[in-house]
């Protein structure tokens, strides 16, 4: 069983750049396909295929693997069908297809994956009409097939507080950060990807590849 881990925030919130401290045992899937923002050798595949996503977490050696810009696996089917799909019944089944396939890529990663896998889903976020802060998904009609944040266990919240990239581990009452009793002792943590994966694994006993050999 896989773990899946939600990383959002706003553009140039340090979702991205959280990756800088992983040197190995990381793969990078690049949705739309930027450069990464800080130097780096990284193993990345660049795709916005759902069916490719899915043949690369299973045959990434890797333990942790990253689906950067993930939401834009949602906005890139859009942007392809929404021209064609036509009205009222048509466009229901339309967004009723984008929200199966970002749904079934999670129970993909929960129950098809290893269980030393952890793949970390980085979405923009959005405020709702209620003025939650929540991922960002397309549309009204979406957000009432899909609760994103749901899926998850564990939801982080890139942000920028006092000059310091950091991520929010717990709600403030307005976002939807949540993370398992006891995973991190402060309501906010540095903005360290290899730190959050190296807590993870300490917290559900995972070893990784390497541990086991």
């Amino acid at each position: 069983m896989g773990i899946p881990v939600l990383i959002m925030g706003k553009s140039g919130s340090g979702k991205s750049t959280s990756l800088r401290n992983f040197k190995d045992n990381i793969g990078v899937i690049n949705v739309l396909g930027k450069p990464l923002p800080f130097r780096n050798t990284l193993p990345c595949i660049k795709t916005d295929d759902y069916t490719e996503v899915m043949k690369t977490l299973v045959g990434s050696k890797a333990d942790s693997i990253v689906i950067d810009d993930a939401g834009y696996l949602m906005t890139n089917q859009f942007m392809r069908g929404h021209a064609k799909s036509g009205a009222g019944n048509a466009i229901f089944s339309f967004y009723n297809d984008i929200g199966d396939s970002f749904w079934n890529l999670i129970q993909f990663i929960i129950h098809k994956l290893s269980d030393k896998k952890i793949v970390y889903l980085l979405i923009h976020e959005e405020q709702s009409d209620f003025g939650a802060i929540k991922p960002k998904s397309i549309g009204k009609m979406l957000d009432e097939k899909v609760c994103i944040e749901g899926m998850f266990t564990i939801v982080l919240r890139a942000m920028k507080n006092n000059g310091e990239y950091v991520f929010r581990t717990q709600s403030d009452g307005l976002d939807v950060s949540k993370t398992p009793m006891g995973m991190f002792a402060d309501e906010q943590i540095s903005n360290d990807l290899k730190m959050v994966d190296d807590t993870i694994r300490e917290y559900y006993n995972l070893k990784n590849e390497s541990e086991d050999k």
